[in-house]
């Protein structure tokens, strides 16, 4: 579009009226309506409409104030000048109170249109109605569901999840032994009687059994302090006391298929042991049911002098 000098409109400013001012400020330009749509982004029929001064015919105040603003900018009149005279004339058409119209958009294309206006609020109701559900089956009543939300009745709580079975070593998996006190004495060798290790173990020092050895067994005086784990989980131990044993299995599957050591039993009473009964005349037993007393050992007989 080709520019104008500066100040060829100026002696269109309003002679009759905002839309004639617009009008023939555009023509002395030279520039078409199809020109001032593509610019303003503004169609031809809001234009027309504009410079024929029907206001009202617009979608609302806003749109028309706007977009005779937007208009008046681009054929480089005053638009303050031009909004104040838009509003006067609808002011004329349909009175009201100006002061609550404080929203004008200086570039029509931001102005929402009533299609996005309309999906907005039916999204805002969306989300609200969502929030609220969200919060009554969360906070406020978190075992029941709202069956007007969810078409049907409301679901029974589900069961509490089981809890999981606790790991299963693996047989193939890696033997560690690792000593829980100083000084731990050890000795492994393999099926063909060869030495794999032998020494003490400090506190917290580990042996892995090589994967490629066979037949590998172990000698130790003090199993408890030897804890074992098969494929990083551990397994009961090779006694339930300190003893020498010698040549233990010590694979996997071996380690696995031993059983736990048993707790150790209670010693069983004496069978020495003898209920003493209370004395004649004490607790309420008569002396005649009292355990006859033991003889008392007889006293030795006098010697015999002879007769003189």
């Amino acid at each position: 579009m080709d520019e104008q000098p500066e100040g060829a409109a100026e002696q269109y400013q309003l002679p009759v009226g905002v839309g004639e001012t617009l009008r023939l400020a555009r023509e002395a330009k030279g520039w078409t309506l199809a020109q001032v749509a593509a610019e303003t982004r503004i169609t031809q029929r809001h234009l027309a409409l504009i410079e024929a001064g029907d206001f009202a015919a617009l979608p609302g105040r806003t749109y028309a104030v706007g977009f005779s603003r937007t208009y008046a900018k681009m054929l480089g009149l005053d638009e303050s000048e031009v909004a104040q005279a838009v509003r006067e004339e609808l002011g004329r058409i349909e009175p009201r109170d100006t002061r609550a119209m404080s929203f004008e958009p200086g570039d029509p294309a931001r102005v929402p249109s009533a299609r996005l206006a309309w999906f907005s609020a039916l999204a805002a109701l969306i989300l609200f109605i969502g929030g609220g559900a969200f919060v009554w089956t969360n906070y406020i009543d978190p075992e029941v569901s709202l069956p007007w939300l969810t078409g049907g009745e409301a679901p029974k709580p589900k069961p509490a999840p089981k809890p999981a079975a606790p790991a299963v070593p693996a047989a193939n998996g890696a033997v560690v032994f690792t000593a829980l006190e100083p000084k731990v004495w050890v000795k492994f060798i393999d099926g063909a009687g060869n030495q794999l290790m032998q020494g003490e173990m400090l506190q917290g020092e580990s042996y892995t059994v090589p994967a490629e050895a066979v037949g590998v067994t172990v000698s130790t005086a003090r199993p408890t302090a030897l804890s074992i784990t098969v494929g990083g989980q551990p397994v009961p131990p090779l006694a339930d006391k300190d003893k020498v044993m010698s040549k233990v299995p010590a694979t996997a599957a071996a380690l696995l298929a031993r059983p736990a050591p048993s707790a150790t039993p209670s010693p069983a009473p004496s069978a020495t042991h003898r209920a003493t009964r209370p004395a004649a005349g004490q607790s309420g037993v008569p002396a005649s049911e009292a355990a006859p007393a033991a003889p008392a050992a007889a006293a030795p007989a006098p010697a015999v002098s002879p007769t003189a």
